[in-house]
């Protein structure tokens, strides 16, 4: 009796490929939410509270800038090679963190602590088919799917015991010997391979991407919404003509038609960057609505956000073991729609003044990522072109990552309009109302995108 393809993924040789590329994918996450909870306390000692919000955009537009150009660097320096040059830059970007004197340093160690997880992610997913035989392929995404969105949640729950309990230093310190353990299982399971010198390094491109999600996440810190629709539109402008200038050149970026929703590739990237665009609207004043409009304690409106990651986790197990080969296409277009239904059912429940009633639309919206994400991905990879498959591999989670950075500056630019500050919690609920309901449209879009497909992949084509 041969081994169920999970009982085969937890035993050699594939254990400890799988947890470098679990570890890797999970610290990305884990560290992207650890800031919520430890820095409220590092800037009472160490100062910089105007500087608190670019603790995460340096962290994102960081890994978003290092995501891009992984598949450049896997191919200058061979995948070990890149993978350790990642890991020591969040190794470095850590200890900068966890014994920073002042906040400018602080904000240095999340810029080198994002670089270096946006290379380490980019690179981990395009590694997952060289590394795994292809009947595992499918489990080896929905594994780092669920890990991607239980590290999501650990990342506040941690950080906020760790600095309760010890200091908020501790909450950063705790990411040292986890990136010593990443570097040693690279070391033991990524083989050595020969670099190709190629092209030169995009780094004007490189420049360039910064540069258009720093425009877009700077819109938060305007301080009117007309400054900030400036630059939420100036940054868009640039991220467009960085696109179609990416495409002309002998050595791209992105993959060819990486962005066309007329190709299967476009669509699927398209899809990851507008669901997590969406999903921001939900979520990122959902506890401060709970906890200023409603009055629930801090645990509780904590409980409430944690719905979403768990049912993310749930529902990719569940779809993971179904064998039918109409689940890939089906959960791909399944995914946004269920995103659109739960924002829609949270907007009704808010609008109706019932904080409870939210709790099965929390569930949906997780769901909705659960039940395609992973084949998602697989559809983004297959559909490149060969020469593309690292650089497609590799864009899924930094598209991911655009889609939150981006849904976070609009969310801010819509509360903003909306009155939603928190000082008068009467009026907080309708402004987290209008707020909502402005996820409905990427929702919107999103599931047009991904419905109007006919040629999402199936079982077998997945494998």
């Amino acid at each position: 009796m041969t081994d169920s393809p999970w009982r085969e993924l937890l035993r050699p040789p594939h254990l400890a490929p799988l947890a470098m590329l679990s570890l890797g994918i999970g610290l990305y996450a884990f560290n992207t939410f650890l800031v919520a909870t430890a820095l409220p306390s590092a800037v009472l000692e160490i100062g910089g509270v105007a500087l608190i919000a670019w603790a995460s955009t340096l962290f994102l537009v960081s890994a978003i800038v290092a995501g891009a150009g992984g598949a450049t660097l896997k191919a200058r320096l061979g995948a070990r090679s890149a993978l350790l040059l990642g890991g020591g830059a969040f190794l470095a970007g850590t200890l900068a963190c966890g014994l920073a004197p002042s906040m400018p340093v602080l904000l240095l160690g999340r810029a080198l602590q994002g670089a270096g997880e946006g290379c380490v992610a980019a690179i981990s997913y395009a590694l997952i088919p060289a590394l795994f035989p292809a009947r595992l392929v499918p489990k080896v995404f929905a594994v780092e799917a669920v890990v991607w969105a239980l590290a999501g949640l650990a990342g506040p729950v941690v950080g906020g015991a760790l600095t309760e309990a010890l200091s908020w230093r501790a909450a950063f310190l705790v990411n040292a010997p986890l990136g010593l353990l990443f570097l040693a299982l690279v070391l033991a399971t990524v083989p050595r391979a020969l670099a190709d010198s190629g092209a030169p390094a995009p780094l004007a491109r490189l420049a360039a991407l910064a540069a258009g999600i720093l425009l877009i996440a700077a819109s938060s810190l305007a301080g009117h919404p007309g400054g900030a629709a400036l630059l939420v539109a100036a940054g868009a402008a640039v991220l467009v003509a960085l696109v179609a200038f990416d495409a002309r050149t002998a050595s791209p970026l992105f993959p060819r038609h990486g962005f066309n929703p007329a190709t299967a590739l476009g669509a699927g990237l398209l899809v990851v960057l507008l669901m997590p665009v969406a999903h921001s609207f939900g979520i990122i004043h959902l506890t401060l609505a709970l906890q200023r409009g409603w009055g629930f304690t801090p645990t509780l409106a904590g409980a409430f956000f944690a719905l979403g990651p768990l049912a993310w986790s749930g529902a990719m197990f569940l779809v993971a073991n179904l064998r039918h080969q109409a689940v890939p296409a089906l959960g791909i277009r399944l995914g946004p729609p269920a995103l659109l239904l739960g924002l829609a059912g949270q907007l009704a429940a808010t609008a109706a003044g019932a904080p409870w009633a939210m709790l099965p639309f929390l569930l949906a919206t997780g769901a909705s990522f659960g039940i395609g994400w992973a084949f998602l991905s697989i559809a983004v990879m297959n559909a490149a072109e060969p020469e593309d498959r690292d650089r497609a591999a590799g864009l899924v989670p930094t598209v991911q990552s655009a889609g939150y950075a981006i849904g976070a500056a609009l969310t801010g630019l819509a509360a903003s309009v909306a009155g939603l500050d928190g000082h008068d919690p009467t009026g907080l609920p309708p402004a987290f109302a209008l707020v909502t309901a402005c996820g409905l449209v990427p929702a919107a879009l999103a599931s047009w995108i991904a419905l109007r497909r006919r040629d999402w992949p199936t079982q077998a084509q997945a494998r």
